[in-house]
């Protein structure tokens, strides 16, 4: 299991202020467990720094990141990789961030025009027929193009926006956005129901049983709390 989370809430004494994120390591832990350590401080401005920082420290690995950031109100997401934040919207789903993956055709002619080259292995985009992402943070060996930049949509929480779910790939790979927000609505929207960690499980159970044999996270944030 090399995915790591953070999770902080009443930042600076504050309770409408927290930080959330789930680090999705591969190559070992080293990576997911930095980024989870260090990134909560200041999200906004740490995440290229702090890769430059963990790539002086001569380890190997490289971890996919999504974090969220609720300020005043407002709700910012940053991701690098292909973990993915999914919001809802009176129950329809809307994904937040977009995954950095060697498929994508502006990922893909940014790393042609660095050098680097895309190709299938079995089915599966990858940068020098290595890696299946473009983006994170480490993965020393071919920083030249998976570069660690975020990209980040800020928005303002509102009443129609019930939950938020962040999530490593294990679980987006085999269940759909919409599906995600169906299945964990009615264990956190109304006043009865408060069991968002039972619905974090019942989405982790159903990528498993859709044959999902990848590191597997969710965290489900209830953003009316922060409204």
């Amino acid at each position: 299991m090399e995915d790591r989370y953070s999770a902080a809430v009443d930042l600076h004494g504050e309770p409408k202020q927290a930080f959330f994120g789930i680090f999705d390591g591969h190559g070992g832990t080293k990576a997911s467990e930095f980024a989870a350590h260090n990134l909560e401080k200041n999200v906004l401005n740490e995440v290229i720094r702090r890769d430059s920082d963990f790539l002086r420290k001569d380890l190997n690995g490289g971890s996919c990141c999504v974090t969220a950031l609720i300020r005043s109100g407002n709700l910012v997401v940053s991701n690098a990789g292909d973990c993915r934040a999914v919001i809802s919207r009176g129950g329809v789903a809307e994904a937040l961030t977009s995954d950095h993956k060697p498929s994508r055709e502006d990922e893909r002619d940014r790393i042609e025009t660095q050098g680097g080259y895309v190709d299938t292995c079995r089915g599966v985009w990858r940068i020098q027929g290595s890696l299946a992402v473009s983006r994170g943070i480490g993965d020393r060996h071919l920083k030249q193009w998976v570069i660690a930049e975020p990209e980040t949509k800020v928005l303002r929480i509102e009443h129609q926006h019930e939950l938020l779910i962040l999530a490593s790939d294990g679980l987006w790979d085999k269940v759909s956005n919409q599906e995600a927000v169906d299945i964990a609505r009615p264990f956190c929207v109304g006043s009865n129901r408060q069991q968002p960690l039972l619905a974090c499980k019942k989405l982790v159970e159903l990528s498993v049983s859709r044959g999902s044999v990848d590191d597997i996270s969710v965290m489900i944030i209830k953003l009316q709390n922060y409204v």
